[in-house]
């Protein structure tokens, strides 16, 4: 099985295994309303307690998973693969995911990091695609999924199929294949 490494430098920040450290930031920013717009509900501690953990054991089990973004010795975010816990018409697959704190949006993090986290997805880990999905309100996380190469798949559309919200439940699927990734490595952000 190859292996994800343990920390990826970008040009401003570092992405690092999650550790015991971060989950009072990992918390605080789950249950950040701003932050979880997208999302049926703001975590509570336990809930970001249990993902944490489950983060952890994930990368462990799988050889990849979501790293702590890192800013000057700060918890800026997460960033990573995932393999959704849904079953729908395009799983299994490895999503990639990225969720900041909100003093760290808008200046190009999440785009820096999930690039790195592709470019290991394609050469370290050999993954012939990745997708990534969101409400189509969420025009940030698009925008991302855009600056990185991905287009939407075809189908591009999906009902979540664990969330009842109805205003939530429709969501837009990206994909990204290594041939893509070539594309877009050379144009600026």
């Amino acid at each position: 099985m190859r292996a994800a490494p343990a920390a990826i430098s970008t040009a401003r920040a570092l992405l690092r295994r999650l550790n015991s450290g971060d989950l009072a930031e990992f918390a605080r920013m789950n249950a950040d309303a701003d932050v979880m717009r997208f999302f049926p509900n703001a975590w509570t501690f336990d809930q970001s307690r249990a993902v944490h953990q489950m983060i952890n054991s994930g990368f462990d089990e799988r050889g990849f998973g979501i790293y702590a973004l890192e800013f000057e010795s700060q918890f800026a975010g997460v960033v990573g693969l995932s393999i959704p816990s849904f079953q729908t018409w395009f799983t299994p697959c490895v999503e990639i995911l990225w969720r900041l704190q909100t003093c760290f949006w808008g200046q190009g993090f999440a785009t820096e990091a999930a690039k790195a986290v592709l470019s290991m997805a394609f050469s370290t880990l050999l993954l012939p695609e990745v997708f990534a999905f969101a409400v189509p309100e969420n025009r940030q996380s698009i925008r991302v999924m855009e600056k990185l190469g991905m287009k939407p798949h075809k189908p591009a559309f999906f009902d979540h199929p664990l969330i009842e919200t109805p205003a939530l439940k429709r969501h837009i699927l990206y994909h990204v294949e290594p041939s893509s990734l070539l594309e877009f490595r050379s144009k600026p952000d």
